[in-house]
């Protein structure tokens, strides 16, 4: 059952609500820090009421509160990618408030895609996925503004887009998109969640340009490398995967935005689905790299 705010004074009190019933004392509320949750009611200028409803159990969290949500709402977010890994990291991100969400992805959805690609249905089969991916986005939260880019851009276009973003994230399928957006994310010192998955394997790092010690992906896997770009059309995915690795995307750019908790920078977590194993390899800067040294 949804708490029901009323106003008291110069404050905003929401009842407690334990599962689906409200605690039936009348004078029991809880209160962020202090067992009650206060909201000073001249913070409703910036948030209204049906906004902090549908957020409220974010904003019960001591770690994001009023402030950090009203950040959220106030972020933009580039998503390179509506396929496995997009789909998850554009839906928790627009659930969650973060509220300009740029899509790109030139590609058209097909029903082989439908097996993960938990943001496009039967309906959605030969749309562009930006444009899928904005309909079913609107209807999880049509506060949210979605911007779908459906053609393919060169690197200079892309760098044009980020320009206005706060954060990028990489959920394609080639090496040669995510070395494009690791040298633009390097060159506009924006943060970088990048994301991979293939058969039963998925990684998840991120490279946070804003911080001067910061490796990129080239340092991960450098271009000289002979490389293996395997996809999914050729060896499979496990459907359960993409959504594992793209929500992990999805908690780090909001955690990023925030500056909460312990992040993946200069981290790389890989996960063995099919054994449900999980390592974190730290990742060290390449002092002969090409983009960041």
């Amino acid at each position: 059952m949804v708490a029901v705010a009323q106003l008291v004074e110069s404050w905003i009190v929401i009842p407690v609500v334990v599962g689906s019933s409200p605690i039936s004392h009348p004078n029991l509320f809880l209160f962020l820090s202090c067992e009650i949750l206060f909201i000073n009611s001249k913070n409703t200028k910036t948030m209204q009421d049906k906004e902090l409803e549908r957020y409220s159990r974010h904003i019960l969290l001591p770690e994001i509160e009023f402030e950090g949500q009203k950040k959220l709402l106030q972020s933009h977010c580039l998503i390179v990618g509506a396929g496995g890994l997009g789909s998850p990291v554009a839906i928790y991100l627009a659930a969650s408030g973060v509220g300009k969400l740029t899509i790109c992805d030139f590609d058209n959805v097909d029903l082989s895609n439908l097996q993960r690609q938990i943001i496009h249905e039967e309906k959605s089969i030969g749309l562009n996925k930006a444009d899928s991916a904005k309909k079913t986005l609107s209807r999880i939260n049509s506060d949210i503004k979605v911007i779908p880019i459906k053609n393919q851009m060169n690197i200079d276009e892309v760098k044009l887009v980020a320009e206005d973003v706060d954060i990028i994230v990489d959920c394609s399928d080639n090496f040669e998109t995510r070395y494009a957006l690791n040298k633009i994310a390097f060159d506009l010192k924006r943060p970088l969640i990048s994301g991979a998955a293939i058969k039963f394997d998925g990684q998840v790092s991120i490279f946070d340009f804003r911080k001067n010690n910061s490796p990129c992906y080239n340092c991960l896997f450098s271009r000289n490398d002979e490389e293996q770009n395997l996809k999914c059309s050729d060896h499979g995915v496990f459907s359960p995967l993409v959504g594992l690795v793209g929500s992990i995307q999805a908690g780090e750019v909001i955690k990023v935005l925030l500056d909460l908790g312990t992040s993946l920078h200069g981290k790389l977590l890989l996960i063995n689905h099919r054994d449900i194993d999980f390592k974190i390899l730290k990742i060290q800067k390449d002092k002969h790299c090409k983009i960041c040294s």
